[in-house]
């Protein structure tokens, strides 16, 4: 209950930045691309002990920006974007076994966008946060270390995910970024940090499923660049 409160009100403050008109208006339009590399784990209950699994990322974004309201320029973003996601274990139990899951999205973030600094040439700040669904494209298991493969001591006995597809395609959270972008005339080049907080669960969490929860969270940095249309 508590998630779903959570994403009601970040998407009605989303909503709110979009819509809200008390400062100076703007419109201001741009298109960007982005690309860079993101940390990535899922929170599962019971526990499986993680290392952080790398993966790439890289999109298409496009920004409008409706207002300037004292120093802040206020406007709405909106992206798709290709991540691979996943989780590597750290399987300490003296089997030599290794395994990570590979997870690859589509994602669509829609974001409200507060931008702080040089408007038009120079350096901006900027602080981006809202609602994003993502829809699985594909996954891949990686079996490695000792074989054959020995699963008689694991860490509380969880093993569940082996050979488990991902039962939930679709996936939700909240995502939240800061970044700096130097504004010039041949268009603006930037550099981000992300991070997304899943809502959502890969595998089904009802009283008949065998983990509490199983979600995805991801820390990324990207490099940006985007150009202005009008």
């Amino acid at each position: 209950m508590m998630k779903r409160i959570l994403a009601i009100l970040f998407t009605v403050a989303f909503i709110a930045t979009a819509s809200a008109q008390v400062g100076d208006p703007r419109n201001t339009l741009s298109i960007g691309v982005s690309g860079g590399m993101g940390t990535s784990r899922v929170s599962f209950v019971p526990s499986i002990k993680q290392t952080l699994s790398l993966g790439p990322t890289f999109g298409v974004s496009i920004r409008h920006i409706s207002e300037k309201y004292f120093f802040l320029i206020c406007g709405t973003q909106l992206e798709c974007n290709m991540a691979s996601r996943g989780w590597t274990e750290m399987i300490e139990d003296g089997s030599g076994n290794e395994y990570t899951r590979i997870i690859n999205y589509v994602e669509v973030p829609f974001l409200a966008h507060l931008g702080f600094g040089r408007e038009y040439r120079g350096v901006q700040g900027h602080i981006n946060l809202g609602p994003q669904v993502s829809y699985l494209l594909s996954e891949k298991e990686i079996y490695g270390g000792q074989t054959p493969w020995d699963i008689t001591n694991r860490p509380n006995n969880v093993t569940e995910q082996y050979g488990k597809d991902v039962e939930n395609k679709l996936d939700y959270g909240i995502t939240a970024s800061v970044g700096l972008e130097l504004r010039t005339g041949i268009g603006n080049f930037g550099v981000e940090g992300r991070y997304y907080f899943g809502l959502g669960n890969i595998y089904g969490i009802t009283k008949r499923d065998y983990f509490a929860r199983c979600a995805n969270s991801t820390i990324s940095v990207r490099a940006t660049y985007s150009i202005t249309l009008f």
